[in-house]
């Protein structure tokens, strides 16, 4: 999900599990590409967008940086946006604050691992209630429990709309997460689903990025027919 449009989609509408498991590619040798990337862990679309991003990590040299935003700050003075949307982004606030936090102590590296962790339960688990969500990561993850504090109060506030806005300045106030940088160009999204594996995964990447190192190129986009589909979990 990005800025709310106005659109009736409800935040966990069109969700349909799937396993996907063409992984052919062709491998071309690259230098090593910086890429920057800003989600917010309840976002569906930069869960899939992440995605994608990973398999392309696993046939290209990338050094891939993953930075919190959050869909309440981007949406907080947005006077459209329906009672029960504003009441779920500030709920879900919690995990972008969770995540700043345990940045904070462990450093870039436990960012991953811990998107990683939250979109599983979020998003392949369907577990909605953070209370239950936060401390079950934490143990998973042998992260310390009081990490949990700093998500329920507004101590890493500062930081984390600091990350918010460093991606959102790039592109622009009018898009969302997730947000993409490649060697210093940003963009929006893409916003796709399923999220492509194998030489589809590598092609699309190649696609977007040479589109967005064009200096001219803005928008391209069309309707969304279908929500975002998620490999399958083994428990």
């Amino acid at each position: 999900m990005h800025r709310w449009d106005g659109s009736g989609t409800s935040l966990a509408s069109g969700r349909t599990l799937r396993s996907v498991t063409d992984t052919t590619v062709e491998t071309t040798p690259a230098t090593r590409t910086a890429v920057e990337f800003w989600f917010d862990p309840t976002c569906p679309w930069a869960w899939m967008t992440s995605r994608w991003v990973g398999e392309v990590e696993q046939h290209r040299d990338l050094d891939v940086t993953w930075n919190v935003m959050s869909l309440f700050v981007l949406n907080e003075h947005n006077e459209d946006l329906p009672a029960e949307y504003r009441a779920a982004m500030e709920r879900n606030q919690v995990y972008s604050r969770l995540v700043t936090a345990a940045k904070a102590r462990h450093g870039q590296e436990v960012v991953k691992r811990l998107y990683d962790a939250l979109g599983e339960q979020i998003h392949h688990r369907q577990q909605q209630d953070p209370a239950q969500v936060v401390p079950a990561v934490l143990e998973q993850l042998g992260l310390e429990a009081d990490l949990a504090d700093a998500a329920w109060t507004d101590e890493t506030d500062a930081a984390m709309r600091a990350s918010h806005r460093d991606g959102i300045e790039r592109v622009g106030q009018d898009v969302g997460t997730p947000v993409i940088a490649v060697d210093g160009v940003a963009f929006f999204g893409p916003v796709i689903s399923p999220a492509p594996k194998g030489q589809q995964a590598l092609d699309l990447w190649d696609g977007v990025v040479a589109a967005a190192r064009y200096p001219g190129f803005f928008e391209l986009k069309r309707s969304r027919t279908t929500g975002p589909v998620f490999d399958t979990v083994e428990d």
